[in-house]
């Protein structure tokens, strides 16, 4: 999507006026995307906390489960590409206010599901819901943002994995802990209804103040539109990749599939199971385990931040991916070693999820580097939807695994392996692509 096209930088505009103009739309643009991922993580995997007590209610096994929240994957890879696509056309305003208002529905409508069908379907349906919102964000930020200051952006934007967290875990442990048999109905029902109300107020929220292309900034002044245009036309002149047939047959494209790929198994692993791993670990009563779960992702948000920080300080984008993988591999297995410890598995868990949500960020600072205009709505669409049907392969195999062996410690095993491969492959991507 264009804005303003590239114009002579505004020699009245120094670096220190820059930087206040990039404040300015940050301040405008990051907290209002940031709450839509907020509520968007939270809806999507709230199934985790509803699974202490949705099994027992309606009598599914762990490889029901495991199904049904990874099969809200494939719904999300069918729709994702063809969902960035629109959203490149027509606008990030109207089609994130129509994503955001149909998953709330068919997400509180999970509250009725009875039978491991109507879970699948639902799960499915949510899926397909939900597709675009992330990679619409991701290509939306490349719209206001060169890629010098790109991954700061990101970063803040997906702190809403870690403060979905933050937020959820207590919120939702206080609803099936206090609603359970209100108006009869039980507590997980009541946490699918009362969860996806945010998702539909944001979506107004969306509505009234988010602005598709920077001519359409009313609160930038004319210099300030200049600017930005600028670095966003000189930024894309240095890309390889700008049409839309680059966005899917690039080879470089694919590479980022495959990383995407083993990262995306820690991230949902960790979102999914988290609450049961710290119930295995020694605590029982939902509000004890929501208060737990708090403690990964708050430490998860400051960190995200602090190494977004230094991405875009030294330039350096590869190892602030690669690091933070291999280190939260190494922590999954002592999670795995000391799981029954309760102090030393929640520590172990705080690193892993810490360094699952950092090398998730800073994973999205490559693509955008190396792509731009229809190449990179494609794009960055096809990395996304392809490398998250390790959210379906995840979830699923670990639930069965965990009926098989009663045991949910070879799936931690594969989950280690799987971010360690990501963070090799990142180093087969060539630095003076992203170092930028």
């Amino acid at each position: 999507m264009s804005s303003i096209k590239g114009v002579a930088h505004p020699g009245a505009i120094g670096q220190t006026d820059e930087a206040r103009v990039y404040a300015k739309v940050t301040w405008r643009l990051i907290p209002l995307l940031f709450m839509c991922y907020v509520v968007a993580y939270l809806d999507r995997v709230n199934v985790g906390f509803a699974k202490l007590q949705m099994l027992r209610d309606l009598q599914f096994s762990e490889t029901v489960y495991g199904l049904g929240a990874g099969i809200f994957f494939i719904g999300y890879f069918l729709f994702e590409v063809p969902s960035n696509l629109i959203l490149h056309k027509v606008g990030a305003r109207v089609w994130i206010a129509r994503v955001m208002i149909t998953w709330a529905i068919i997400s509180a409508a999970t509250m009725f599901v009875t039978t491991p069908a109507m879970f699948y379907v639902v799960r499915f349906l949510l899926g397909l819901a939900e597709a675009g919102l992330f990679p619409g964000v991701i290509l939306y930020l490349t719209y206001w943002y060169p890629s010098k200051r790109r991954s700061k952006m990101i970063a803040l934007f997906m702190t809403g994995i870690p403060v979905a967290g933050v937020i959820g875990g207590p919120v939702s442990g206080w609803i099936m802990h206090s609603m359970a048999g209100v108006h009869g109905w039980a507590g997980w029902q009541w946490l699918f209804l009362l969860e996806a109300i945010p998702s539909v107020v944001m979506a107004f929220a969306v509505l009234l103040f988010l602005q598709d292309r920077v001519s359409d900034a009313k609160w930038l002044t004319d210099n300030e539109r200049r600017l930005i245009a600028n670095d966003i036309a000189q930024d894309q002149s240095q890309t390889q990749s700008h049409n839309l047939r680059d966005g899917f047959t690039n080879p470089r494209v694919w590479l980022m599939c495959g990383i995407y790929f083993f990262f995306a198994i820690g991230l949902y692993g960790t979102g999914f199971f988290l609450p049961t791993l710290i119930k295995n670990s020694g605590a029982t009563d939902p509000l004890l385990i929501g208060m737990l779960s708090m403690l990964p992702y708050a430490a998860a948000t400051i960190v995200m931040i602090l190494v977004s920080r230094s991405s875009d300080t030294l330039r350096e984008r590869r190892w602030h991916v690669t690091a933070p993988a291999w280190i939260g591999a190494v922590s999954w297995l002592v999670a795995v070693a000391y799981s029954h410890n309760l102090v030393i598995a929640m520590i172990a868990l705080t690193i892993v999820t810490s360094c699952v949500v950092v090398t998730i960020s800073q994973f999205w600072c490559l693509p955008t580097a190396i792509l731009s205009g229809a190449a990179a709505a494609a794009g960055i669409a096809v990395i996304n939807s392809l490398g998250n049907l390790s959210g379906f392969l995840g979830p699923f195999f670990i639930g069965w695994v965990s009926d098989k062996t009663h045991s949910t410690d070879i799936g931690l095993y594969v989950m280690a392996a799987s971010i360690a491969i990501g963070g090799l492959l990142v180093l087969r991507v060539k630095k003076e692509l992203v170092n930028r």
